[in-house]
């Protein structure tokens, strides 16, 4: 393929991968190297993993910011120390048939919607110190985590609690902002029956506004004969940045803007927006600078 591949893929991933593995296979079957995930997704969990290639990689950063939505599959009785299924067990007790109701947990859910404060679980990869907390994990030290607010947006339960072998299992369905743990959630969720809990299942359906419905496999995508092919599953960039808002700006003031310069007196009540010259070619996405009327470049974003 002459031209390089730009755009975004929407990648279903598998389990038993990293975002790392994704992007490695990636640049083997599009045959160039400019390609980078948005946010990993952990080797267990499957879904939605939007993936940069060429000059789209510039708004990797903008799209790991935005909200997700996820199904999983939450556990009551059993806690683990990585908060998921594949952590070595730290507390169990034994939770009986009539322990609670469906009801019993939508309220809990309930108290779990807004703006809520989570600890991140030691085994992730949020920094303290310039290290990992994972990193703290593995050799057995311990720190201070830092506590932070999430957003959740929806939490529901979507079937019946399944109660066997001493345990209770249901399924949720999550739509959160940023930097919202789901597996710290179902540990929440069980503090709320009074019960230890661990997240026993996880798969992202939405990230942004791209939905598991648009995405592909690496399997489907090896299947297509030529790079040409692949190419046609990428978004393309000019589509992407239309998610954000937009103002025109006149002939005398292109070369000001490719030049990153400021704008001010910003009317929109967006943060981002992109920045088109009378042709209606992106120039740059700007960001308005917080408590003012002023915007400041973050990426120029000419498309040839």
């Amino acid at each position: 393929m002459n031209v390089e591949p730009t755009g975004i893929l929407i990648l279903d991933k598998d389990s038993g991968m990293t975002s790392h593995d994704c992007v490695f296979k990636l640049r083997k079957l599009f045959q160039t190297k400019k390609v980078g995930h948005t946010g990993t997704l952990d080797p267990e969990v499957t879904g939605v993993l939007p993936i940069c290639f060429g000059r789209a990689t510039k708004l990797s950063r903008f799209l790991t910011d935005e909200g997700k939505r996820y199904v999983a599959e939450v556990t009551i009785g059993t806690a683990t120390m990585t908060e998921d299924a594949h952590g070595e067990v730290v507390a169990q007790t034994d939770v009986a048939p009539d322990a609670f109701t469906g009801e019993a947990i939508d309220r809990v859910l309930g108290t779990l919607t807004g703006s809520i404060e989570q600890v991140p679980p030691y085994f992730s990869a949020v920094k303290v110190n310039g290290k990992k907390l994972y990193e703290y994990a593995r050799k057995g030290q311990t720190v201070e985590r830092p506590r932070r607010i999430v957003e959740i947006h929806r939490l529901e339960r979507t079937n019946e609690p399944v109660f066997e072998d001493g345990v209770c299992r249901f399924r949720i369905d999550v739509e959160c902002g940023k930097g919202t743990f789901i597996r710290t959630l179902a540990v929440q969720i069980g503090e709320g029956l009074g019960y230890p809990a661990h997240m026993s299942d996880l798969r992202r359906t939405r990230s942004g506004t791209f939905d598991e419905r648009d995405a592909v496999t690496l399997a489907e995508l090896a299947a297509l004969e030529t790079v040409e092919a692949r190419a046609e599953r990428l978004i393309p960039l000019e589509d992407v940045i239309k998610r954000w808002p937009a103002i025109t700006i006149p002939a005398n003031r292109e070369r000001y803007i490719r030049n990153g310069g400021r704008l001010n007196d910003v009317s929109l009540e967006f943060e981002l927006f992109t920045v088109y010259n009378e042709e209606g070619i992106p120039l740059a996405l700007y960001r308005r600078l917080d408590g003012t009327t002023d915007a400041t470049v973050e990426v120029m974003l000419t498309i040839d």
